[in-house]
């Protein structure tokens, strides 16, 4: 039995056509229409394909490949506009030819979106690449970063304000809602001109008027970045993770640098198992200050001791 036939017994019982009577439809596999196998008129016509075009012409229609970018939201038409070269580059062509391709060109131009917008999310994307190249960001961590952006381009939260500040406040909030472990100070250094008081500044502007919901901060995530550079074995790693686990329990983590959290616990971990780990390498692993890391891990020991939880740091 062919493929049309077993398509054709499936579809006797649907409705009949009107133009004809008949109840016998047939499906074609390649442009999904559905049409009357008595009198060819069609009920269903496929919807529009909004990938790209063929590419691969090979015999087998099994072999065909899908060929082109898919749509990107880091551009202003989402990658998927036309350009129409000036008629004059090529080949010769005659006048009435020449003058056609220059209305076309023209209407081209005039009916595309706003170019101070276009230009804007231009300088935008080389902002967000410059990061994403710098800082190791994932694909979804810049997608999203891009979102913010333009939810904040909307709004109209860039007039009057440097891009480059409101495009590192947007991939600071897509960092840490992804839990990827990115710091404000690892941003300065990503791009010097951009300060991290001006990120933190703009990041609670685009929290306040984009009413985003500002993600938790885990120091967990902080931890082997920061180990990584002390060389710490993975046993002082996992203590530290189970002294952050029980601090988030009794609360002790709210309300405080997550970087500064994580760099105290990993002292507390390494307290006696390596004493030659001190505050100060940490502090330094960590780029925070060692009075942060001696504050953090004073209270983190006092609330871990009045709530019963020991601290297992023997060699």
């Amino acid at each position: 039995m062919t493929s049309l036939q077993s398509m054709k017994k499936e579809t006797e019982s649907q409705e009949r056509c009107t133009q004809c009577g008949s109840k016998e439809w047939l499906e074609d596999p390649v442009t999904g229409e559905v049409a009357c196998s008595v009198c060819g008129f069609v009920i269903k016509h496929k919807g529009t394909d909004m990938g790209p075009e063929w590419r691969n012409f090979g015999e087998e229609e099994s072999d065909r490949n899908r060929g082109g970018p898919p749509q990107s939201i880091l551009y202003d038409d989402l990658g998927l506009s036309t350009v129409i070269l000036e008629p004059n580059k090529g080949k010769s062509l005659s006048k009435e030819t020449k003058s056609k391709i220059w209305r076309m060109r023209r209407f081209d131009l005039t009916t595309k979106s706003n170019p101070t917008k276009a230009k804007n999310l231009s300088m935008a994307r080389d902002l967000l690449e410059l990061y994403g190249d710098k800082l190791h960001l994932s694909t979804y961590v810049i997608a999203k970063a891009m979102q913010i952006y333009r939810q904040a381009l909307g709004k109209g939260l860039i007039r009057g304000r440097a891009i480059r500040n409101i495009m590192a406040a947007a991939v600071y909030y897509a960092c840490r809602l992804t839990n990827t472990p990115r710091d404000l100070k690892q941003f300065e250094a990503a791009y010097p001109v951009v300060r991290k008081k001006e990120v933190a500044r703009d990041y609670r502007l685009l929290m306040k008027n984009l009413k985003l919901k500002p993600p938790v901060a885990d120091p967990i995530i902080h931890v082997r970045r920061i180990a990584s550079k002390l060389n710490l074995d993975q046993e002082t790693i996992d203590e530290t993770i189970n002294l952050l686990e029980e601090g988030r329990r009794i609360g002790v983590l709210y309300g405080k640098d997550p970087v500064g959290i994580a760099g105290a616990a990993l002292y507390l971990a390494c307290k006696e198992r390596r004493p030659e780990v001190s505050q100060k390498k940490i502090a330094r692993a960590a780029q925070v200050t060692e009075v942060t890391v001696r504050n953090r891990s004073k209270d983190l020991q006092e609330k871990l001791a009045k709530a019963k939880i020991e601290i297992i740091s023997k060699a």
